[in-house]
């Protein structure tokens, strides 16, 4: 079995001072905060401003996926357009293709994407474990197949967190033990014992020497002493912020809302707090209401490009014979360039004759309605109304997305 991984030296190389698109490097995140604006008084709800070195993120946040450096069939144009603050990448998938150093070479991934917003990446741990094949998992990290060549790679915390200061985000996720729903009491217990370790190794090779904010995970599967034993060993390591990991895969409803509720207490109300990969507009309500900060999914995106688009008044599968004749907007509510421009019908007719535009305008809208969604329950909480506006959402959402 033949390793591959990048050339250089990553055990000793360290990114150049001079690339730019880290502001401060080297004065151990400095450009890096975090508080909380205003609580609702009713529910665990709470703005927030988050500082980082490529500019401030009002909080709760929607990051838009940008797996391979970009939120599929949108511009960085398009982001700002929408309301995007911050995108999330994801190491995986950057390192294979095209990989870190030139990345690095081209200035970093905000230059290289042209993205001068803030980022986020993530280790790339669930997809090591999820999408590549003949896993052999160590305390020393694991070794993984590529999906794309077969070629094999060995990920360790100190090589994830190496590849990802050579990417330049300003967030930076640990190499965790993410496992499928269901997992066996004991198989989640191991998986704590690496999240922890690998968090540990991952803070140690950090050091001081940089501006990235590394964020601990949360893992435990849906066990709740699990969940707050991990809790409490990543607290300890006093991070920038925190994420819950683990959830939104494949487990019943019932079981995240569990674990969240024995988490988010446990975790630092001075500290963002992040839930992976969760998204659906419902959840999303529910969980600020919790008390969550910041959510990333590739829901709106997926769902677009297969023709789905979120409106305030619930999903509407726009490629349904239903709206072959309905020339009204996909959404009355909505100001974004589609419902604006595009009706129904026409939407239809792109989706089923295989037109590039129809992915892009239901991506466009969905990305738009995600940041509104976002923006009018931040408004809520300032204004001391988030309850009443939970209420109304819901009322109208889920009853037509039945």
């Amino acid at each position: 079995m033949k390793l591959v991984g990048i050339s250089m030296d990553l055990t000793t190389q360290k990114p150049p001072q001079d690339r730019g698109q880290i502001p401060g490097n080297g004065d151990n995140l400095r450009d890096f905060a975090f508080e909380v604006i205003k609580e609702d008084g009713s529910t665990g709800a709470r703005a927030g401003r988050l500082k980082t070195p490529h500019g401030e993120v009002e909080t709760p946040v929607f990051m838009p996926v940008g797996t391979q450096g970009t939120v599929k069939t949108l511009s960085p144009q398009d982001l700002k357009e929408c309301g995007v603050q911050i995108v999330l990448a994801n190491t995986y998938h950057l390192y294979l293709r095209p990989g870190p150093e030139l990345v690095e070479r081209a200035g970093g991934l905000h230059r290289f994407a042209s993205w001068d917003g803030p980022i986020l990446t993530d280790s790339g741990g669930y997809q090591v474990f999820s999408l590549a094949d003949l896993n052999k998992v160590t305390e020393e990290g694991v070794t993984f197949q590529s999906h794309w060549d077969g070629s094999f790679h060995l990920f360790t915390p100190e090589k994830v967190i190496q590849v990802e200061r050579m990417l330049g985000a300003d967030i930076v996720m640990p190499l965790d033990r993410c496992l499928p729903y269901p997992s066996s009491r004991e198989e989640a217990k191991l998986a704590n014992e690496l999240t922890i370790k690998w968090a540990q190794r991952c803070q140690k090779e950090m050091g001081q020497d940089n501006n990235q904010a590394l964020f601990g995970i949360v893992q435990g599967g849906t066990y709740r002493e699990l969940r707050e034993d991990c809790a409490r060993s990543i607290v300890g390591m006093d991070l920038p912020g925190y994420a819950i990991g683990g959830l939104s895969v494949g487990e019943p409803k019932s079981a995240m809302w569990e674990m969240l509720e024995v988490v988010l207490p446990l975790l630092p109300k001075e500290k963002p707090r992040y839930l992976m990969g969760v998204g659906m507009p419902e959840d999303l309500a529910g969980c600020v209401a919790l008390g969550v900060d910041m959510f990333d999914c590739v829901i709106p995106t997926r769902n677009g490009r297969n023709g789905t688009l979120f409106t305030w008044k619930g999903k509407l599968v726009v490629k349904n014979a239903e709206y072959a004749e309905q020339f009204n907007p996909p959404d009355p509510d909505c100001t974004c360039y589609t419902c604006q421009n595009f009706s129904r019908a026409y939407l239809r007719h792109l989706f089923q004759a295989g037109e590039l535009l129809g992915p892009r305008l239901a991506t466009l809208h969905n990305i738009h309605f995600f940041t509104q969604l976002m923006s009018r329950m931040r408004a809520a909480i300032k204004e001391g109304r988030f309850s009443e506006w939970k209420r109304g959402f819901l009322s109208v959402y889920e009853d037509r997305s039945k």
